[in-house]
């Protein structure tokens, strides 16, 4: 009897994580679909680090990008803005030519096309990444921004032409999150921020102590590279949310693939979710999650309930420091 009593209270346990998991989900789900610049959030910077010249920015939006400057991404080029950057968009594909004034090109969350289908087709043809790749071994400054699936399959290509493997699905790690178990924190006290200029600033005041990211994808760390996100033991990925909620269910926080390999299951331990290298005479930063970068909200349905934040308008986060000092980085302000 004790055994059966055991067995139902396990069960339980089991629905009751899986309706708590769902209801993240259903967040997560939600955020992908409808949620919107926060109209609220208007960055500005106090000592602008670009006074007198104005290192101009593109911001990709020719490749059915999911974020743009105008949308999604309106707090980050705002932000750019105040610190000195020119912030423009960019509206055709990528060639040689287009790249003559540019000092950092950005691309968050770019395509193969706008049906769910389409998606995950590669987002940039051969020629486009040969000449992303040219120029920035001459000298170009690159920030690819690709989060969970379909965007991580569609750069896929792109970040293969700098050493970079996407893993192309869900990171979850219950054990490093805030909350929902893909909400992902890197902190001084976890032990999960790497050691690089884009983390220490210029000065104490500038220093990175705590990232929070808001469902991504992992990504391999080149020889050479840094990893300024990494990705603890704990930590696991699976080509959909619901396959996690499912292995989570079951298998509590520890799952591993002996347990948990028929649902697609890939430790993510030795990868993280985002890299610095020097690649040539240029500078790359990749990271794969793109909402800390921006500033989003997903409206309460309920009234008295609080309007949902991800990024930098979210408290209790260093998100909007990351974004600077990852622009100061490779536009050659920080060493």
């Amino acid at each position: 009897m004790a055994g059966v009593e055991s067995r139902r209270l396990v069960a339980g346990i089991r629905v009751c994580c899986v309706l708590a998991l769902t209801v993240c989900h259903l967040s997560v789900v939600a955020y992908a679909q409808v949620t919107e610049s926060d109209p609220t959030f208007h960055p500005t910077v106090a000592r602008p680090a670009y006074t007198r010249q104005h290192p101009r920015v593109v911001i990709d939006q020719a490749h059915h990008n999911f974020h743009t400057m105008d949308g999604r991404y309106r707090p980050f080029a705002e932000l750019l803005g105040s610190d000195g950057y020119e912030v423009v968009p960019g509206n055709v594909e990528f060639d040689a030519s287009e790249f003559s004034f540019v000092s950092v090109l950005v691309i968050a969350n770019a395509r193969g096309g706008e049906t769910p289908s389409d998606a995950t087709k590669p987002a940039f043809s051969a020629s486009e990444c040969d000449a992303v790749e040219r120029w920035v071994r001459a000298g170009g400054a690159l920030l690819l921004i690709a989060d969970h699936t379909p965007f991580g399959a569609a750069a896929h290509d792109l970040a293969l032409r700098f050493g970079v493997d996407m893993g192309r699905g869900y990171v979850f790690d219950p054990q490093h999150a805030d909350g929902n178990p893909t909400f992902l924190v890197f902190s001084a006290d976890n032990g999960l921020l790497g050691k690089h200029a884009v983390l220490r600033g210029h000065s104490e005041s500038e220093q990175v102590h705590r990232i929070v990211a808001f469902t991504g994808q992992s990504l391999s760390i080149p020889s050479g590279a840094s990893a300024l996100m990494r990705l603890a033991p704990s930590a696991f990925e699976v080509d959909s949310y619901a396959a996690g909620t499912a292995i989570l269910s079951s298998f509590g926080d520890r799952p591993d693939a002996k347990t948990a390999g028929d649902l697609h299951f890939r430790s993510d331990a030795g990868r993280a979710q985002g890299v610095a290298l020097v690649f040539g005479r240029g500078r790359i930063v990749i990271v794969g999650e793109a909402a800390l970068f921006s500033a989003q909200f997903l409206r309460a349905q309920k009234a008295g309930e609080p309007d949902l934040r991800f990024g930098m308008n979210a408290p209790g986060n260093d998100d909007k420091q990351f974004v600077l000092n990852t622009l100061h980085w490779l536009s050659g302000n920080l060493p």
